[in-house]
C-alpha cells in the first residue's frame, strides 16, 4: 500500500545566493506536496559531517571535502516536505545529480547547467541547488537530524482534499 512519506530538501546555498527560494518551494507545492518544516541554517563541520556521514566512504575524501566547502558557503535552507511516495516524487522533480544530465522541467534541468568534471577541475562541490534524500531510511535519518520535536507540523491543505 502507497503511504504518505516525509522527505528532506535542502536548498543549497547555490540555490540561496541567486535569489531562487521561492521559485524552488513554489515547483513542490505546485505538485501537490506539503511542507511541514521549514528553516534556514548554516553548516558547521559537525552537522555537515553528520549529514554527509557516509559521502566519504562512497565517493573519497576529495568529494567529500569539495561537497562540506560548498553546503557551508552560505545558509541553507531546509524543508521538511511530505506527500504520496514523496521521496520518489522530490527525486523526479529535482532531476539527476549532476544538472548538466538533468532534462528540462526538473529543478536542476531548469536552473544550473554544471557539470561534475567542471566542477572537479575547480575543486568544487557541483552546484546543483537542492539535496534531496536518496531513500525512505535516509530521509528518516535526515529528517530526524535536521529537525528537532515540535519543529514539524500536522495541517490540512486543501489539495488534500482531491488527493487523499
Amino acid at each position: 500500500m502507497t503511504t504518505l512519506e516525509r522527505t528532506l530538501v535542502v536548498l543549497k546555498p547555490d540555490a540561496v545566493a541567486r535569489g531562487l527560494v521561492g521559485r524552488l518551494i513554489q515547483r513542490f507545492e505546485d505538485a501537490g506536496l506539503k511542507i511541514t518544516g521549514v528553516k534556514m541554517a548554516q553548516l558547521d563541520d559537525d552537522m555537515t559531517r553528520k549529514h554527509y556521514f557516509d559521502l566519504e566512504e562512497r565517493f573519497g575524501k576529495e568529494i567529500y571535502d569539495a561537497n562540506a566547502r560548498a553546503m557551508q558557503r552560505g545558509p541553507v535552507i531546509a524543508m521538511v516536505i511530505e506527500g504520496v511516495e514523496a521521496v520518489a516524487n522530490v527525486r523526479r522533480l529535482v532531476g539527476g545529480t549532476y544538472p548538466n544530465e538533468a532534462p528540462p522541467g526538473t529543478i536542476r534541468g531548469d536552473f544550473a547547467h554544471q557539470s561534475k568534471a567542471y566542477a572537479m577541475s575547480l575543486d568544487k562541490g557541483v552546484a546543483n541547488l537542492v539535496h534531496a534524500s536518496g531513500n525512505v531510511d535516509e530521509a528518516k535519518y535526515e529528517v530526524a537530524l535536521w529537525f528537532g520535536e515540535g519543529e514539524q507540523f500536522e495541517y490540512k491543505t486543501l489539495a488534500e482534499a482531491y488527493t487523499f
